[in-house]
């Protein structure tokens, strides 16, 4: 479990990069002006020589800085003992995370177009994030933060990885749904599934991430990977039904400093 873990959370590093990064003492300070949880933490990517809670203060100044919360990713990788000291200082889990996992065998790979037969449009891909296809994204989740929209294109831009970048369109060339995949090692990420809601329950997240995935295999990939909210019942019964099952949760213990 360790080595998967290991891998999953190395590779949603590159996946995923800040706005800003901070190197201190094996800890990774992440900043994107609260854009998500995961590019707003500090995730532990090595041993500590500073006392820790020397070092968790120090990390709420940081934040404190930046007009966010402290946030603490937490993962199996950690000591249970750190989550307990977080607890104690007054953090709270504000949401959990499945990562999810599935092997690419061909005989296995979901049709894109099974079980999606009425759904609009057909999967559009590109390896390049275009300025459009963010703008669709920030549309169909409504973010309006004018911070999140200057800094978050910077954020896509500088994933290192190839990139597999879907959309669907209606009729009038509007894209309705977003789907980016992202290649590191033998794997495919899958990220960024939104689908319009006038367009949901008509098999286009099905038909958007089983594209993804076979193109993914295509590229070189054998093992695909995603995380998805665990209160997000509909997304986890999709990806169950593509084959996902459950590897591991990670959560996130945050403490608001104003």
């Amino acid at each position: 479990m360790d080595s998967l873990a290991k891998t999953i959370e190395d590779l949603s590093l590159n996946a995923w990069p800040s706005h800003q990064i901070q190197f201190y003492d094996g800890w990774l300070l992440r900043f994107s002006y609260f854009y998500t949880h995961r590019t707003n933490s500090v995730e532990q990517i090595g041993p500590s020589s500073i006392p820790l809670a020397e070092k968790i203060t120090f990390c709420e100044e940081a934040y404190r800085k930046w007009g966010t919360p402290a946030i603490f990713k937490i993962s199996p990788l950690l000591d249970p003992s750190f989550d307990q000291m977080l607890a104690d200082k007054g953090y709270v889990v504000e949401h959990t995370v499945r990562n999810m996992i599935l092997p690419l065998d061909a005989s296995l790979l979901p049709d894109a177009d099974a079980g999606s037969r009425m759904a609009p449009g057909t999967v559009e891909l590109s390896s390049f994030i275009s300025s459009s296809w963010i703008e669709a994204l920030f549309s169909l989740k409504g973010t309006t933060n004018i911070m999140h929209r200057q800094v978050v294109p910077s954020m896509y831009h500088a994933i290192p990885k190839d990139t597999i970048c879907a959309c669907v369109r209606d009729e009038q060339g509007r894209i309705i749904s977003t789907g980016l995949g992202i290649l590191d090692r033998n794997y495919i990420g899958v990220y960024a599934i939104h689908v319009h809601s006038s367009f949901r329950r008509m098999g286009i997240a099905r038909r958007l991430v089983s594209t993804i995935l076979q193109e993914g295999r295509r590229q070189g990939a054998s093992r695909a990977y995603l995380q998805v909210v665990d209160d997000n019942a509909g997304a986890i019964a999709l990806y169950e039904s593509l084959g996902f099952s459950h590897a591991y949760s990670d959560w996130f213990r945050v403490k608001h400093l104003f």
